[in-house]
C-alpha cells in the first residue's frame, strides 16, 4: 500500500544540502508516519543536523523536495504546529526554567498555562522555578522538550535529545518521547547511538556521510546487516559435541572453541541444540546466545560504507 502525504508528518524526496565543502545531506527520501517515532542515526558530521534545518526553515535545501505534516510550505501556520530542539537547548542562565519558557510563549503567542502544562508534561513542575544555572543537564535537556512541547504540536524533531545524559537520564528522556507518541504526536529524533533509538523508535534511518545505508524497524536492520546468531556451548566433551551437532538439520556451521563449540544457525536453535546434545549422552553445562549489540551493527555497516566509497 502507498502511504500519502496527508499519512505522514515528513515527507523527503532526494533532500540534498550541499556547501563549499562537500554534501552534508546527499538525496535523502524518506517518509515519517504520523503519530510514529522514528530515528535518524548517524556518527557525528553525518549530516543528521543540517536535514532538521531543512525540515523547518533554518536550511536551504541545494536541491529535492520535502513536506511537513502535509505541506510543501513552511509557513508560520504549519510551523506552529512542529516542536523542535535542535543543536541543544539555549536558555538564559540567570533566569528559572519557568522564566525562559514564559519568553518563549510570549514571542509565540502563547498563554502562560501552556507553560505550566510543558513543564509538568517533562516532570519539572515542581522544579520550575529554581535558577536554569543551577540545573541538571537532564533537567536542562527536558526544559529543552518542554519548549518544544510549548503550543501542543503534533510534531517533534529532536536533535540529541540524551546527549550527554547518563543512563538514569536517557531512561526518563526515552519514557518522556514515548509519551510523546502515545498522545499522538509524531517525533523525529536523531542520535548517533543505534542501540539507544532501538529502544522507543517504530522505525529507523541509518546515514552515513549524508547518505541514508539502511532504513526499517532495528529488528529489520539487525537481520540484514547483523551476523548470523551464534550459539556457545560449553562443554568438555567436545569432539562428541561436533559430530552430534554436524548432522543436525539446523546447523549451518560448527567448530571448537576454548570452552567448547561454537554453532552458527539463520535463527536461535539453543532449545534443540542443547535437546540433541543431552540425549546424545554429551556432557552440557551452559548453552548461551552469542548476540552481536545493535552498535557492533552500526559500525559494520558505516565501516562497510567506508569501504564501496574508497
Amino acid at each position: 500500500m502507498t502511504i500519502s502525504d496527508t499519512d505522514n508528518a515528513i515527507s523527503t524526496t532526494a533532500l540534498t544540502k550541499t556547501f563549499r565543502r562537500g554534501t552534508a545531506v546527499d538525496a535523502v527520501s524518506l517518509q515519517v508516519r504520523r503519530g510514529e517515532v522514528y530515528g535518524f542515526v548517524g556518527l557525528n558530521g553525518a549530516g543528521k543536523t543540517t536535514f532538521m534545518r531543512m525540515l523547518v526553515g533554518l536550511a536551504r535545501p541545494s536541491s529535492g523536495s520535502f513536506s511537513v505534516l502535509g505541506s510543501a510550505t513552511l509557513s508560520n501556520d504549519v510551523l506552529r504546529r512542529v516542536g523542535t530542539m535542535i543543536e541543544g537547548p539555549a536558555f538564559y542562565p540567570g533566569m528559572t526554567g519557568r522564566q525562559n519558557l514564559v519568553l518563549i510563549a510570549k514571542y509565540a503567542g502563547l498563554a502562560r498555562t501552556a507553560v505550566d502544562t510543558a513543564l509538568e508534561a517533562v516532570e519539572l513542575g515542581d522544579r520550575g522555578d529554581d535558577v536554569f544555572r543551577t540545573y541538571s543537564l537532564g533537567m536542562k535537556q527536558r526544559l529543552g522538550l518542554a519548549a518544544a512541547l510549548l503550543g501542543e504540536p503534533e510534531l517533534l524533531i529532536l536533535d540529541e535529545p540524551t546527549n550527554g545524559l547518563d543512563p538514569a537520564g536517557i531512561s526518563a528522556m526515552r519514557d518522556l518521547i514515548r509519551a510523546q507518541s502515545q498522545r499522538g504526536r509524531s517525533v523525529l529524533l536523531s542520535s548517533h547511538l543505534l542501540a539507544e533509538v532501538a529502544h522507543v523508535c517504530d522505525r529507523v534511518a541509518v546515514l552515513h556521510h549524508g547518505r541514508i545505508i539502511a532504513i526499517g524497524t532495528p529488528a529489520e536492520i539487525e537481520a540484514a546487516h547483523g551476523e548470523a546468531p551464534k550459539i556457545i556451548v560449553t562443554t568438555t566433551d567436545v569432539e562428541a559435541a561436533l559430530d552430534v551437532l554436524r548432522s543436525h538439520a539446523e546447523v549451518d556451521e560448527v567448530r571448537p572453541t576454548g570452552e567448547g563449540v561454537e554453532v552458527v544457525a539463520a535463527k536461535d536453535i539453543s532449545a534443540s541444540v542443547t535437546v540433541a546434545l543431552v540425549s546424545a549422552g554429551v556432557d552440557v553445562t551452559g548453552v548461551r546466545r552469542d548476540h552481536r549489540s545493535l552498535e557492533d551493527v552500526f559500525l559494520q555497516m558505516t565501516a562497510a560504507d567506508e569501504r564501496r566509497s574508497s
